[in-house]
């Protein structure tokens, strides 16, 4: 790993093999609300949204997120993200409009941008098949981490090999929803991850997710959660912040025969 890149907050899921991260708020170079927390040392804030903050600042930030797993940033995949159940296969990087991402290309880095829904890592080692999938209420109540699963099967991936990692999210005891929005989930049979809390209603979408991992074949043991929260002062929260902050990316990719990820 590079100097530039010492300070990045980079997390892991233990049991994927391929070049992974979910990233938090410090590490890059953003300021002002799109900054570090506080006390992060020697570091401004890693956003990777362009839409609000500096362009050049965020354009550092994506170079040294991809430095750090060994891509270049000319590798990304990523996605306009309409919070619907659209998987994009990408043959190589590039800018789509979707919600998931599933790739067997090698030296193709595909990225999920999140500030509170939930972002999901894919991976069949033994296929050399990835996925990334973007999971707010509404990609959750339409089983978007299934569809995933599908995308994968078709490019020669088996759900009973997947591995899957469910990055940082709103955690339930944060996350109020309308009783409509709860009747829904119950409605497609995700009630469970419903959980009332003093007279109000909060919406699970961990659990959610994991069940219906759970129902596409994939193994409850191959599935890990974080269990960060991502109200939590080292992650941006659209809901925290109230609409103004910055995002997270989770992305996954295979290097290139012959490299060696950082």
């Amino acid at each position: 790993m590079s100097a530039d890149t010492e300070v990045l907050m980079l997390l892991r899921a233990p049991h994927l093999t391929a070049p992974h991260a979910f990233t938090t708020r410090a590490g890059g170079v953003s300021t002002g609300v799109f900054g570090a927390p506080r006390g992060a040392a020697a570091s401004g804030g890693l956003n990777l949204d362009d839409r609000e903050d500096d362009s050049r600042a965020v354009e550092e930030n994506r170079r040294r997120l991809s430095a750090a797993l060994g891509f270049s940033p000319a590798s990304y995949a990523r996605l306009t993200q309409v919070h619907g159940t659209d998987v994009i296969t990408a043959q190589g990087p590039g800018l789509w409009t979707g919600d998931a991402l599933v790739t067997d290309r090698a030296g193709v880095l595909l990225a999920i941008g999140t500030a509170d829904c939930y972002p999901i890592l894919f991976e069949d080692p033994q296929a050399g098949v990835i996925g990334a999938a973007h999971a707010g209420w509404k990609g959750t109540l339409g089983r978007i981490a299934a569809h995933t699963v599908q995308a994968m099967t078709r490019l020669g991936a088996a759900p009973e090999r997947l591995k899957v990692a469910v990055g940082p999210g709103i955690c339930g005891a944060r996350y109020e929803v309308s009783p409509d929005v709860a009747g829904q989930f119950q409605q497609a049979g995700l009630g469970h991850a419903v959980l009332p809390n003093e007279g109000r209603v909060h919406l699970d979408l961990a659990a959610a997710n994991r069940s219906v991992l759970r129902e596409a074949g994939v193994p409850e043991g191959n599935v890990w959660l974080s269990g960060r929260c991502s109200t939590e002062e080292d992650f941006y929260s659209y809901r925290r912040d109230a609409g103004r902050t910055g995002r997270m990316w989770a992305v996954i990719g295979r290097a290139q025969p012959g490299e060696v990820p950082a």
